[in-house]
């Protein structure tokens, strides 16, 4: 069985993670395709790991990632698993030539993403997902991608995050304060965005990818320590820096979706050396060092083959000597303050 942590901040029933969770962007066919029956087994070995918090977004595979979760979870007592999905775009159909993501997303649906973060494009985009789903309601809503890395400057995401806490984040809180959903924050590539929402509003859960992690830690003062002070509660995404910490620094090794740059693969290098003279996997330790934080509610790896399934279900197993992160510390790897 997974290890679970329990987040509860209203005095509720709470929501209950598994501490390993599951990233369903590569099951949306990021960067290949897979099949269907494919991406399923990959679903039910996750279940059968004892994975039951499960994240998805109408942006990955433009609906595909939603889609394959329907008929994976069609008989699953409801009861039983955690889901998150995402507000703030809303899909309209397109031209295969015309639809986004192309050279990202593989074999999926022609559509083009309309970013909205406004009051009724919540709604909206909320039924779409209960369709694509076949599911009648949704645990946790994030907001998604308001961050400079999607929008390309801080005046663009100044504007969307004006225009959500406008719209978007009154309709959040009145489908929470209903019981619609019982919880509700944003998931985001960038930890500064989650600092200056969670000072402006009431928010539950961060969805944070990429930003506390072995190769990048600068939220840990700025965002995580804050978080968990306030009883608000984060899920790390990419943990691996999507590749880098789980295949070491090798040729073609990706970090942030793009060929890693020396920085990261020097680091990750030295990371990997230190692991080794340790006797742990790379991958291990990057998953551990996300899960040490006491704001951590789920850690969500992607996984888009059954190995790397089984790889994330041994990381979050794995026992890491006290003695490597000592020696992390020591050498400027990770901040001194860290908990780990």
């Amino acid at each position: 069985m997974q290890a679970r942590r329990r987040w509860n901040r209203h005095g509720g029933a709470g929501l209950d993670f598994t501490l390993l969770g599951f990233g369903s962007a590569p099951i949306g066919n990021l960067f290949r395709a897979i099949s269907d029956d494919a991406a399923h087994a990959v679903l039910e070995a996750a279940w059968a790991g004892g994975i039951r918090y499960f994240d998805t977004a109408p942006l990955y595979g433009l609906g595909l990632s939603e889609t394959r979760l329907n008929r994976f979870l069609r008989g699953k007592p409801r009861e039983d698993y955690v889901l998150s999905t995402k507000i703030g775009r809303l899909l309209r159909v397109a031209s295969p030539e015309t639809r986004d993501g192309r050279g990202k997303w593989f074999d999926v649906p022609s559509r083009r993403e309309i970013y909205d973060y406004g009051y009724d494009a919540v709604f909206r985009s909320v039924e779409f997902s209960l369709e694509r789903l076949g599911l009648d309601r949704i645990d946790i809503l994030y907001a998604h991608d308001l961050d400079i890395f999607n929008h390309g400057s801080q005046a663009a995401l100044e504007a969307r995050l004006a225009e959500f806490m406008e719209g978007g984040y009154r309709a959040l809180v009145q489908l929470r304060d209903e019981g619609v959903i019982g919880a509700f924050g944003a998931g985001v590539n960038e930890w500064e965005p989650c600092a200056w929402m969670m000072e402006r509003g009431d928010f539950d859960i961060f969805l944070l990818a990429g930003e506390y992690s072995l190769l990048r830690s600068d939220a840990l003062e700025g965002f995580m320590n804050p978080a968990a002070a306030r009883g608000v509660g984060v899920v790390v995404g990419g943990p691996y820096n999507s590749g880098i910490l789980a295949t070491g620094p090798r040729p073609g090794a990706q970090y942030r979706y793009n060929d890693a740059p020396d920085w990261a693969m020097e680091k990750a290098g030295r990371l990997q050396a230190l692991c080794a003279a340790h006797g742990v996997r790379l991958v291990d330790a990057a998953f551990q060092f996300c899960a040490r934080h006491p704001a951590v509610v789920s850690v969500i790896p992607g996984g888009q083959t059954l190995f790397e399934m089984e790889s994330n279900l041994a990381a979050a197993r794995a026992e890491i000597p006290a003695a490597l992160w000592q020696a992390m510390k020591a050498e400027g790897l990770i901040p001194p303050a860290a908990p780990v």
